[in-house]
């Protein structure tokens, strides 16, 4: 993990010379294992990051926008009540472990001087965070609450006293010399990487893998000088954020690890790294729990459109053989004849063949001649009246699976707020049953994603149908510029402006095809045209609309820049 203890170190310094001394404004708890604190210190407002998320677990400043429940979470309310309007007069690690406290100091209920320390430990996912006062040592309370039977080293419950986690003994790799660091490893027994993260505090898989890398051979004279060369920034508070993208993975540290190979973005603070690294990740995680029968619903239709599509075509198959049945009831109607009833079928001479071969055609016994014949032409305009119907099928089928592809590209960048008015739109739809809540008032317009392009004009961009249909419909002006990924589901975005700048045009493609099917697709096609030329169909599905006089540029999808662009 990148967020190692080390990782720890560097942002308990960054925080404490961003935030010590200051107070504590706002608490919220906008997701289940997250809060932020709104911290007033060097004259201005910081918003702390805690989260106890099983995967994405940190502890950071943040510049990201979040929703809070309409109604606080009770681990937030009693934050609120021991928290706000406290000073934050110091954080500390403990050792290199990714444990973290926040000494607090503000008043109780009677308006006594309390302290109060908020414990984050970082361990996957049995990451956490505990409110504990300072004074009795006990658990005022947790994010997530821990019963002796799952846990019988410590009990995380209110009124429980607070046991810090078990210590693992490792040495400090920030006070190592070289005799200690070759002490502390046996070059005969291999693996040396995982040798070096369990002998050192703080230090990861990551990182260890670095320095055994960059020593080459591995041995006695190799592995110590690089061990220390690394340690030296880290020791010094040199540090240098660094994103580092291979393409199929993307890993982040405090200092550049030259053996990862990628592309690397250097970042001022650790804060904005995460920021950058985390952008959407946790989120996403957050919705796909959501929407987990949003989502299955829509695969269910998708492939049930699709199966739909391919019997449609085969009964096409069949219906454009209709042909084949006129001819056959005008050779038994020139032979009639010929037949009579009770046979089972009749040879007859083809004189649609320029050869004159005869044709086999097969009879009803109950039927008599003409109505044998009268069968095969009523096949006929049936059959000739199936082709019309069928295709005017398949073609609203094909509509229900771009529907449907859409939906699901909507899902992959939807925030819990999009979900829900995705949920809401399926239900007007018919396809979900309503849900039966409690009303609630309903803001009169949606929310819409604003950008500022680098020239300072605005964009805004939908990232599901009922947003998709305000900005281009509702929002828009008639000469305002429309974009969206050409023939690719995805986000209606445009600029206001009736002759924005070359490169504001290319940075508006980048953010429809960031929030289109082809996001981590390079060279991808985005058409623009004026909102004048854009027009939604009579009766179309939400989100559907057709367009012309359009013109198309090809951009690659970067999270960084769009996410630089955000208002």
């Amino acid at each position: 993990m990148a967020f190692d203890g080390l990782f720890t170190k560097a942002m308990v310094e960054e925080l404490s010379e961003a935030l010590t001394g200051g107070r504590v404004n706002k608490i919220h708890q906008p997701y289940k294992n997250e809060t932020i604190m709104v911290i007033r210190a060097r004259g201005k407002n910081n918003k702390l990051l805690l989260s106890a998320h099983p995967s994405y677990a940190r502890v950071q400043l943040t510049e990201a926008a979040v929703e809070n429940p309409p109604e606080p979470p009770l681990f937030c309310v009693m934050m609120r009540k021991h928290l706000d309007g406290a000073i934050l007069e110091n954080i500390r690690q403990f050792g290199l472990d990714r444990t973290i406290c926040f000494q607090f100091k503000g008043k109780n209920e009677i308006g006594d001087i309390s302290y109060k320390d908020l414990y984050v430990e970082i361990m996957g996912r049995h990451s956490n965070m505990i409110l504990v006062d300072n004074a009795k040592g006990t658990i005022i309370d947790s994010i997530k609450h821990i019963p002796s039977s799952l846990n019988s080293y410590r009990t995380i419950l209110p009124g429980a006293e607070y046991v810090a986690p078990p210590a693992q003994h490792k040495l400090n790799p920030l006070e190592a010399d070289a005799e200690t660091v070759t002490r502390s490893i046996d070059f005969n027994a291999g693996k040396i990487s995982k040798q070096i993260v369990a002998a050192f505090e703080g230090v990861s898989p990551l990182l260890s893998s670095d320095i055994v890398k960059r020593a080459g051979l591995a041995n006695r004279e190799t592995v110590a000088p690089v061990f220390l060369d690394v340690m030296e920034p880290i020791k010094e508070g040199r540090y240098e954020p660094v994103l580092i993208d291979s393409g199929d993975k993307t890993t982040f540290y405090m200092v550049d690890l030259p053996s990862v190979p990628g592309d690397r973005t250097a970042f001022h603070t650790l804060s904005l790294l995460l920021d950058r690294f985390y952008f959407g990740k946790a989120e996403r995680d957050r919705v796909r729990q959501q929407a987990n029968d949003v989502e299955r619903l829509i695969g269910n239709e998708l492939q049930k459109n699709r199966s739909k599509i391919e019997k449609l075509k085969q009964t096409l198959a069949e219906a454009e053989n209709a042909g084949q049945y006129q001819r056959l009831g005008e050779l038994l109607t020139a032979n009639l004849y010929a037949v009579k009833k009770g046979m089972t079928e009749v040879e007859v001479v083809d004189y649609y063949d320029e050869n004159g071969a005869m044709a086999l055609i097969a009879l009803d016994p109950q039927k008599s001649p003409s109505d044998n014949a009268q069968k095969y032409f009523s096949r006929y305009q049936k059959a000739k009246h199936a082709i019309i119907v069928v295709q005017e099928q398949i073609e609203k089928t094909k509509e229900e699976v771009r529907y449907f592809e859409a939906l699901l590209q909507q899902l992959e960048s939807a925030s819990p707020r999009d979900i829900e008015e995705i949920r809401e739109e399926l239900a007007e739809e018919g396809y979900l049953k309503a849900r039966h809540i409690k009303k609630k008032k309903k803001p009169l317009l949606p929310v819409i994603e604003e950008y500022v392009s680098s020239d300072g004009t605005p964009i805004y961009a939908g990232k599901n149908n009922r947003q998709n249909d305000y900005v281009t419909n509702k929002l828009a002006r008639r000469d305002d510029i429309w974009l969206h990924t050409k023939d690719i589901p995805g986000s209606h975005v445009v600029i206001r402006s009736d002759d924005p700048a070359e490169q504001t045009i290319l940075e508006a493609a980048m953010i429809a095809a960031y929030y289109s099917k082809a996001k981590d697709s390079s060279s991808v096609p985005v058409d623009y045209t004026k909102v004048r030329h854009v027009k939604k169909p009579s009766g179309a599905k939400p989100g559907f609309v057709i367009y012309d006089n359009q013109h198309t540029v090809f951009v690659t999808p970067d999270a960084g820049k769009v996410m630089g662009m955000k208002k």
